[in-house]
């Protein structure tokens, strides 16, 4: 016959052999999925990067007039004591560079290009955000419409977007805002360009955002909340701006990120081809069009205006790219 085994106080009062770390330190929440997407998104160093830059390009947009006026820049004054009378360029090596005209002056007018650039961002990036905003707008309204009601509203909302993106969209706006350039709706000058230039990008461009939504929302449309709203007698429209476009708010804003770049190539390419901005009125697609003259002589001219697209366009790209992978759960 075997003894009792005596168990001691310590064994009695052992713990499971499963404990939470840190139980003792403080309460354990869970993560809401924008907290998630948040995590991941600054792990991406790069996207980082480019969202600071973003940041620093929307700021120096919209402080640009108060900029200019603190420091009493005019980006159209003219700097002729800067110029060679004889062949036009500006004096000195780089462009003219020096210590108040940190990045050169323009050939013949001697106009400041630090101060033109400014001035030129808050142009770019407004024609670029107004026609992403105009875009995303009738995209997202017919593309959840035409995934969610299928049927003849799908195929006739579909058809639309083929016919939208057979247009050739760049002879159209050439088109469109060279016969405008008078006037019209009783607008002229700069807020006619600026109008028309957003009315023409993000008209044109719906489909694309279109197809995606509507991708999406034909796989919204079975899942279990949808059918529960239905179930309680939720009607259409409640469902498409109540249930299905919140779910919808990630691709948005991913397809956004990377549609500004684009669009702010547009506007440069219509302001190069002389159908933009008018003179003037600086914008980086104009100065770019003024550089293809001096360009071999003066390469400065067209360097800078270039760079300011390239870096802007480039960090709105890694921004979208950061973003798109923070808001799917299935990237690595």
């Amino acid at each position: 016959m075997t003894a009792p085994i005596e168990t001691t106080g310590a064994t009695s009062e052992a713990q499971p052999e499963a404990v939470l770390a840190g139980v003792d330190k403080g309460q354990i929440e869970g993560r809401s999925l924008g907290q998630i997407a948040w995590t991941r998104f600054k792990r991406d160093k790069v996207a980082v990067a480019g969202g600071v830059i973003v940041v620093l390009l929307i700021l120096m947009a919209v402080l640009s007039r108060p900029i200019q006026a603190l420091f009493g820049l005019d980006p159209n004054a003219f700097n002729q004591d800067l110029i060679d009378p004889n062949t036009s360029l500006p004096t000195g090596g780089m462009g003219g560079m020096s210590a108040d005209h940190p990045l050169g002056v323009e050939p013949k007018f001697g106009r400041d290009i630090a101060t033109r650039i400014l001035e030129g961002s808050w142009v770019s990036l407004v024609v670029a955000f107004g026609a992403t905003v105009l875009s995303n707008a009738i995209g997202a309204i017919l593309g959840v419409v035409a995934g969610y009601y299928g049927g003849r509203v799908d195929s006739i909302i579909s058809r639309l977007m083929d016919t939208f993106l057979a247009f050739p969209l760049l002879l159209f706006a050439i088109a469109i805002s060279a016969t405008l350039q008078g006037g019209a709706f009783g607008l002229e000058g700069l807020p006619l360009h600026l109008s028309v230039l957003i009315f023409v990008i993000g008209f044109f461009n719906w489909p694309y955002l279109g197809r995606i939504v509507r991708g999406q929302t034909l796989a919204l449309r079975e899942r279990e909340f949808v059918d529960a709203s239905r179930g309680m007698g939720a009607k259409g429209p409640y469902i498409l701006f109540r249930e299905l476009l919140p779910n919808l708010v990630g691709p948005i804003i991913v397809y956004s990120t990377l549609l500004i770049p684009t669009n702010i190539l547009f506007e440069a390419s219509l302001s190069f081809l002389g159908v933009g901005i008018q003179p003037p009125q600086a914008s980086w697609g104009g100065m770019l069009r003024e550089a293809v003259t001096y360009y071999e002589v003066d390469p400065q001219f067209m360097i800078v205006p270039g760079l300011a697209i390239f870096v802007t366009v480039l960090a709105f790209n890694l921004l979208g790219d950061g973003l798109r992978d923070a808001l799917d759960p299935r990237s690595r």
